[in-house]
């Protein structure tokens, strides 16, 4: 078994997404409850607005992938119908009008598409390592024009700013390993905002993909540690000296709220549906 830390061994690479990463950041008992708890708390009801996100990522991906001729605009709101999450939603008739709802966004997108431009790939998974960690992510969508491009749907109700595309940390490690794995350049990260129609772009340089990088590293680094502890019995009346809450607003949103007494009393409760946009 590989060991860490003695002279002449080599180090194990710390496995990871930006999803992770993130988490970590975020909350670090959150970190804990989602990856390394076993088994993980249950979490709270599904979020309405999860299952809109993800149907409408369905349908786009879906639609990429059927044949050139098939690609009409109401191809993609079939496949929002067809693959409809009926979960999180106050009641039928919520759940009824979000679903015309998405059907409209994903056919206002696609009908400015041009269904001869391929891709280079679709839900596209890329990875790339440094001496400390292994990161790997999904792309929503990755074009060549002719540059390489990380493209990202967004269907939440809030507006995006350009600020969202440059400090995306998930966005820039996958344009750093899309360049690698394809041995292309890649630098431009754009966020497709659905509901709103806008495209925010923003156009890394190979520097501020390195600082992105490093940074992936310096809190990969903090969970290997946090971690380690953890896989070294650390008693559960000390979890919080390595996985402490950080409550704030967000709290409200937490699967693991109900887990949190100081989420609990940071934010006040979400209904599942709280996250859709007005009907």
């Amino acid at each position: 078994m590989e060991q860490l830390g003695f002279e002449g061994m080599p180090r194990r690479l710390y496995a990871c997404t930006p999803t992770r990463l993130s988490t970590w950041l975020e909350c670090p008992r959150r970190y804990r409850m989602s990856y390394l708890d076993r088994p993980p708390p249950p979490k709270g009801p599904p979020w309405a607005h999860n299952s809109l996100g993800a149907c409408v990522h369905n349908a786009l991906a879906g639609w990429w992938r059927l044949p050139l001729a098939q690609r009409t605009v109401a191809a993609a709101g079939t496949l929002v119908d067809r693959g409809w999450i009926n979960e999180g939603f106050a009641d039928e008739t919520q759940s009824v009008r979000q679903r015309e709802r998405a059907i409209a966004m994903v056919e206002g997108y696609v009908a400015g598409l041009d269904p001869a431009d391929e891709p280079l790939g679709v839900e596209r998974t890329v990875a790339t390592r440094t001496d400390t960690i292994a990161v790997s992510g999904r792309i929503d969508r990755l074009d060549a024009r002719p540059e390489l491009v990380v493209v990202d749907y967004k269907t939440g109700r809030h507006l995006l700013s350009t600020d969202d595309a440059r400090s995306s940390l998930a966005l820039a490690v996958y344009a750093l390993a899309a360049g690698r794995v394809l041995r292309r350049p890649c630098h431009r990260v754009e966020l497709h905002h659905l509901p709103s129609g806008e495209i925010i772009a923003w156009s890394h340089t190979e520097e501020s993909l390195a600082r992105h990088l490093g940074r992936a590293e310096d809190i990969a680094e903090e969970c290997a540690a946090a971690d380690e502890r953890m896989r070294d019995g650390l008693p559960a009346d000390r979890y919080d000296e390595v996985f402490p809450p950080r409550p704030g607003p967000s709290c409200a949103w937490c699967d693991y709220r109900r887990h949190c007494p100081e989420g609990a009393e940071a934010a006040p409760p979400r209904r599942p549906w709280d996250g859709l946009s007005a009907d």
